[in-house]
């Protein structure tokens, strides 16, 4: 079969946008793997897809897929290419869209600069949300925050619609994403694995950041990881309720009032090319 596709990205996090708005998407996991693959296919973090909303009240439906193939809760970066997209291909004249993901919804707005701000929702700190098995854990305690062993080092833990967990470290460039991060990941304790984020303070307002996503690895940049590191800071008394984020693909700017105000993610999203694929 012939499809046509957009690649994008927001920060380095790079995407297949697939538009299945007027014929349903009916790819194959196997077709899915060919379409990830960076050798043998286009290459990318993840597949977008964009699907009629099923719900008056939202305008579209967003659906995401990692490279292997498997679907998954959410992509911060990648609903910033959403907008990007939906406004670009004429399929809204909105500059503001509900779209609704696996888990919730969200609310995207396409800025005059051509960033997008994605509000994102409350984060989520209670360990059965991710799920996460604390049976037999001690928590310490940073500012009221609970951070818990895990893998000999100690996380906080957050879902934003996805789950995270996520480490301070003195240099992010030192950190040992690519050993340590997957023996997070996958640690039994997360029973749908989990995303690992390593977060250097480097200012109140500021934080460099990597992440080890899940099935991924390490991406240039990880929006819900940024969300989930800027909350879990603010909780801990590290930071302030503005944040810079400094990931290798580029910065985001991560807002959070606290309490169950919504996290806002601010952002690029940018069209690499458009294209076709035999599959």
């Amino acid at each position: 079969m012939r499809l046509r596709f957009t690649k994008m990205h927001g920060a380095g996090n790079d995407f297949v946008v697939i538009d299945a708005t007027r014929e349903p998407f009916a790819l194959s996991r196997e077709q899915m793997r060919l379409l990830g693959d960076r050798r043998f296919g286009v290459g990318c973090d993840q597949i977008l897809v964009i699907e009629p909303s099923t719900d008056a009240g939202a305008d579209f439906r967003y659906r995401i897929f990692n490279n292997t193939g498997d679907e998954v809760e959410h992509c911060g970066n990648g609903s910033r290419c959403f907008v990007r997209f939906v406004v670009d291909a004429g399929l809204t004249d909105k500059r503001e869209i509900h779209v609704d993901t696996m888990n919730r919804r969200l609310l995207l707005k396409l800025q005059d600069d051509g960033r997008v701000t994605v509000d994102m929702g409350p984060p989520v700190f209670d360990p059965a949300a991710l799920p996460f098995d604390t049976r037999g854990l001690q928590p310490r305690l940073e500012n009221g925050f609970a951070l818990w062993p895990v893998q000999g080092v100690e996380v906080g833990v957050v879902s934003m619609g996805n789950p995270h967990a996520v480490q301070r470290v003195d240099d992010v460039e030192a950190a040992p994403v690519l050993t340590l991060g997957p023996l997070i990941e996958r640690d039994a304790r997360f029973a749908k694995r989990v995303n690992a984020g390593f977060m250097q303070v480097l200012a109140r307002d500021r934080i460099a950041l990597r992440v080890y996503e899940r099935d991924a690895g390490e991406t240039l940049a990880c929006g819900t990881g940024a969300c989930a590191a800027v909350v879990a800071g603010i909780r801990a008394g590290w930071l302030d309720a503005a944040v810079e984020v400094q990931t290798r693909g580029g910065l985001l700017r991560i807002e959070w009032a606290g309490g169950q105000s919504p996290v806002l993610m601010t952002g690029p999203a940018v069209k690499v090319f458009d294209g076709e694929i035999t599959l």
